[in-house]
């Protein structure tokens, strides 16, 4: 598909047709290939206009048709995991409208229940959809309904702790209607890591049709040998049905599903409908839980992203759809400061390791990868794991640098509090995409690692406000002898905001002094010390600017600076409730004071997919909230 990706003039779309899952039962065979072959130019097409998750959808068109032509959807649940997997699902069931993609007003780049009833969880964090899949089907036991419930688990999230405690209640019910169908590319991000990973590496490998050959060949042989030795008949029959046994064994199951006793269909193409369909089908009728082992590759059918090794296009930016080079050429703003200044930090001390779960790419690890391969660990979706483990690394006197998306750490906050934090144990968390992050949607926003770390005893949370401070806050990170924690948003890095003077533990961004007037006091949490400085200018009255760098706990400079003021307006890109402005808050009634901290940051409520800088208006977090906010105060 490298080539020219319009319809021929004339030529008849099959796609056109299908506005339902009903629309693909009656297809021939021929009209299947055709409907492939559009569906994968229309998301080459499509999402190069608006960015989104490509190699994943390119990957799933063909396992997409077969699983809604077997099954009937929404009577038969399917659910995605990851949900970034489920373009095609959308395409299918009646959302061909991939204009506005992850744009306010648009469709979700997720599974979206107000979107369609075919979906049914917006499955964006990863290895959740068995848990989901054996609480339905518990459900339709319970109802005396025989309706089928089919996760379709991909991109890595096997390696997820939490499939593996649903697959454990699921194999306990011999009955229990549960399909499983594991999309096995041999990635998530990147290629797939681990010990269980590698029990499937010998299976993915294998091309099923040369394995029938071989396992033929393999039987005449032994026929011919039996036969010719004098071996009685019954022996040989006993001996060749062990033979096909072991074969069997060896080529087509990876043992780890068998071990629990649940039913194993594998590995299928899949990018054969027909194979698909009719192991889908055996499934279907099973009775039972089954697993069905579909071997795809992601990028499938886009050369630009079957030639790109590091991810194969797994989320792209906006690109030319003929070459999939981008269309704007940016730097990775806050995650390249990290990736150039962790491997700065590495070469100067040994103890630093680095930790990422399948985010190795994506949170900046690569440069530090290549020049320490071995003090780089990339755990699998595993962040639970990843925590503790780096707990474990600091007591071998290491200091583990953590590199997640801000969301992701939602996930490991019992392995933060009572493993890194009650230790008291040398740990930084570098937090990427904290804050709105907009086009991912509500499960994707980084907004709740400020309130979460402020219930963290001995955990120092700092926030940089520009390249500089973010340079100096990782150091600073990295010397201390305790948990630490860095945050920093998604996107482009503004110009350096030096300090015009140090005021304790606080950098003084600006000052306005009326003779006589005590001043209000901006607090700016980090890349919003931008937004506060821009927003004193407008007032004509006494008004000092400060951004506290380490924002949690609140410092005794920030306490008394606030205590002789006029009261604060705290500006924070993340949750109001528990956030900085409400631990401020705390720390003035601890010593008597009640002077007005106004919070201004982002409320408690699931945010919609937008834009940035309109969640940000929306939310009151823009420089004409603040000057609203210091005037209510005064």
């Amino acid at each position: 598909m490298g080539g020219n990706l319009s319809l021929v003039e004339g030529e008849v779309v099959i796609l056109d047709s299908i506005n339902g899952p009903q629309d693909l039962k009656a297809l021939r065979p021929m009209e299947l290939e055709k409907l492939v072959e559009e569906i994968r130019r229309f998301l080459v097409v499509n999402v190069a206009k608006t960015g989104g998750h490509l190699g994943p959808n390119l990957g799933v068109v063909e396992l997409s048709i077969a699983l809604h032509r077997v099954f009937d959807s929404p009577q038969d649940t399917l659910i995605w995991d990851t949900g970034h997997q489920a373009y095609v699902h959308k395409i299918l069931t009646g959302r061909k409208d991939f204009s506005m993609l992850r744009q306010e007003g648009g469709i979700s780049g997720y599974p979206s229940r107000a979107e369609s009833s075919h979906d049914v969880v917006e499955n964006s964090h990863a290895s959740t959809a068995l848990s989901w899949a054996d609480g339905l089907a518990r459900g339709v036991q319970l109802s005396g309904r025989d309706d089928r419930v089919v996760a379709i688990i991909g991109d890595g999230a096997m390696t997820g702790g939490m499939a593996w405690e649903a697959l454990n209640n699921i194999a306990e019910d011999p009955d229990r209607p549960v399909v499983i169908v594991l999309n096995d590319n041999g990635r998530s991000y990147a290629p797939t890591v681990g010990g269980i990973v590698r029990r499937f590496d010998p299976v993915r490998k294998l091309d099923a049709m040369r394995v029938n050959r071989e396992y033929e060949h393999f039987l005449d042989w032994g026929k011919r040998t039996l036969q010719g030795s004098g071996v009685p008949g019954k022996l040989t029959y006993d001996a060749l049905r062990g033979i096909k046994k072991g074969m069997k064994e060896i080529f087509f199951d990876a043992g780890i599903f068998d071990s629990l006793g649940l039913k194993y269909i594998g590995p299928i193409d899949g990018h054969d409908i027909a194979s698909l369909e009719e192991a889908l089908s055996m499934a279907r009728d099973f009775g039972g839980p089954v697993v069905v082992h579909a071997i795809t590759e992601k990028g499938r059918g886009y050369k630009p992203a079957e030639e790109n090794k590091a991810d194969r296009f797994h989320a792209v930016g906006k690109i030319h759809p003929e070459t999939g080079l981008p269309i704007e050429s940016s730097r990775f703003g806050w995650t390249s400061i990290f990736a150039e200044e962790i491997l700065e930090i590495a070469r100067k001390n040994p103890a630093v390791v680095g930790i990422t779960a399948a985010m190795l790419q994506p949170v900046g690890l690569s440069l530090m990868l290549n020049e320490f391969p071995k003090r780089v660990i990339d755990v699998g979706i595993a962040e639970q794991h990843a925590v503790t483990m780096a707990a474990g690394l600091a007591k071998a006197n290491y200091h583990p640098v953590i590199a997640l998306y801000a969301t992701f750490m939602n996930r490991g906050f019992d392995q933060l509090l009572m493993d890194v934090a009650l230790h008291n144990a040398p740990v930084t968390f570098c937090l990427d995409r904290a804050g709105v992050t907009g086009d991912d949607g509500a499960s994707h926003n980084g907004m709740w690692d400020l309130s979460i770390a402020a219930m963290v005893p001995n955990l120092r949370t700092a926030v940089p406000r520009d390249e500089q401070r973010m340079r100096e806050l990782m150091n600073e990170a990295v010397d201390t002898d305790g948990p630490t924690l860095v945050r920093y948003p998604k996107g482009p890095v503004a110009a350096d905001l030096p300090a015009i003077r140090q005021g304790g533990e606080l950098d003084v961004l600006y000052e306005h002094v009326v003779d006589g007037q005590a001043p209000l006091v901006f607090v700016g949490v980090g890349p919003m010390a931008h937004t506060m400085v821009e927003a004193a200018k407008f007032l004509d009255e006494s008004v000092i600017v400060v951004d506290p760098r380490w924002v949690l706990p609140i410092s005794d400079s920030l306490r008394e600076l606030v205590a002789r003021s006029a009261g604060a307006v705290v500006l924070e890109d993340g949750l109001i409730n528990g956030g900085v402005g409400d631990q401020l808050r705390l720390a003035l009634s601890d010593v008597g004071c009640t002077l007005p901290v106004k919070s201004l940051g982002i409320h408690k409520s699931f945010l919609h997919h937008a834009s940035r800088s309109t969640i940000i208006a929306r939310e009151g977090m823009d420089v004409r909230a603040v000057v609203d906010a210091a005037k209510a105060i005064r």
